[in-house]
């Protein structure tokens, strides 16, 4: 893989497969050198641009992190895709990851699909018997006005079938069957699953063709969205045509992926943790062991919430803010001149006053993890 398909990775949809095997051929990025004022400084001026771009690219994507939260959920998404080897006549256990936004919800199923596809390539080939291509996964992205014909149509849109565009509801699903069938999937992953209208028709409409792909397709449905509970996935129901959705419930694992939280000595270790391994990947000239984890752990954890989406988004911002205009190293000062999203923003004063306060830290009270 050269530098340039790496520096295309920005440039890709993963709901086509080529695309997503772009995504899963890539190698590991290369960290670039971390080097001193005075190196830094000596470069010429072709050597110093290319160096900036790969610091810019190199903390635009610093993830994933190895979190607890991110190895439990691997570990049970094996369990279940592995445990799903049943016979074409048995419908198969389908997972639904339910959390709140900002938790790397999409980033870990990725990471999961990476490398499920490859084990499943490594151990079948990359062609089926047949000489189709192997296609271990198709990921799909919903939309909210997603009924059954252009759930279909974007199974078909991931295998680019010339079929998408002309068939009615019932040819996309069998011509879909087909796909599935013949490139031999074995994970579906249906991302973003809350835009759907669950108890208005067209939700209503999809929860029974979802069903239909548990019964007929030999896949694993791997559901990713936010409050899925709220919206009837798991719910019995009580209304007339809320039965559908019971079946789906009781057919689907629930899986979560929880934020960091400081209130017990386990919480605030992983919160460090998590920063040392930050500090780690972070290519600043004036970084230094400890910048995050001891200078900085009750302020990141107050502009983040514990989400590890605004800490990777804030951390991410700081870096390039630091890189930019030259501090080479996070600051608060720094990093206050740097907007994060909207939610962690609103919950800022709170958390701060708490820490000011002395009602909440997020150090650890025993002895320390060596940085």
């Amino acid at each position: 893989m050269t530098t340039e398909t790496l520096a295309g990775l920005g440039n890709l949809a993963l709901s086509r497969k080529e695309d997503f095997k772009t995504f899963v051929d890539a190698p590991r990025r290369t960290q670039p050198a971390k080097l001193a004022r005075q190196a830094l400084h000596a470069l010429d001026e072709t050597t110093r641009t290319a160096y900036e771009r790969d610091r810019r690219t190199w903390h635009a994507n610093l993830g994933p992190i190895k979190t607890h939260q991110l190895v439990s959920l691997h570990e049970d998404l094996w369990d279940i895709v592995d445990s799903n080897q049943q016979d074409g006549d048995k419908a198969k256990g389908a997972v639904a990851i339910d959390a709140f936004p900002g938790l790397g919800k999409t980033t870990a199923v990725l990471a999961f699909a990476r490398e499920f596809h490859r084990r499943e390539i490594a151990e079948h080939g990359a062609f089926t018997a047949q000489g189709h291509e192997r296609w271990p996964v198709c990921r799909v992205g919903l939309t909210g006005n997603t009924g059954m014909k252009d759930l279909n149509r974007a199974m078909l849109e991931f295998f680019g079938h010339p079929g998408r565009q002309t068939s009615t509801a019932a040819q996309l699903g069998l011509q879909a069957l087909d796909c599935m069938l013949l490139c031999e999937v074995r994970l579906l992953i249906l991302d973003d699953l809350h835009f759907l209208k669950w108890r208005k028709t067209s939700g209503i409409e999809v929860s029974n063709h979802l069903k239909w792909i548990a019964n007929e397709f030999p896949v694993t449905l791997l559901k990713v969205g936010v409050g899925l509970t709220d919206k009837g996935l798991f719910s019995e129901g009580e209304a007339t045509g809320d039965t559908a959705l019971a079946q789906t419930g009781r057919r689907t694992t629930r899986l979560d992926m929880p934020p960091f939280t400081i209130d017990t000595e386990h919480g605030r270790r992983r919160w460090r943790q998590l920063l040392l391994a930050l500090e780690q990947r972070i290519v600043l000239a004036d970084a230094h062991p400890g910048m995050l984890a001891d200078d900085l752990p009750d302020y990141l954890f107050a502009r983040s919430t514990g989400h590890i989406g605004s800490l990777m988004t804030l951390v991410n911002r700081g870096c390039q803010r630091a890189q930019r205009t030259g501090a080479e190293r996070l600051t608060r000062d720094l990093l206050d001149q740097v907007r994060n999203d909207e939610a962690a923003e609103q919950a800022r004063r709170e958390l701060e006053y708490a820490f000011r306060a002395g009602k909440a830290t997020s150090r650890p009270h025993g002895p320390r993890i060596p940085t």
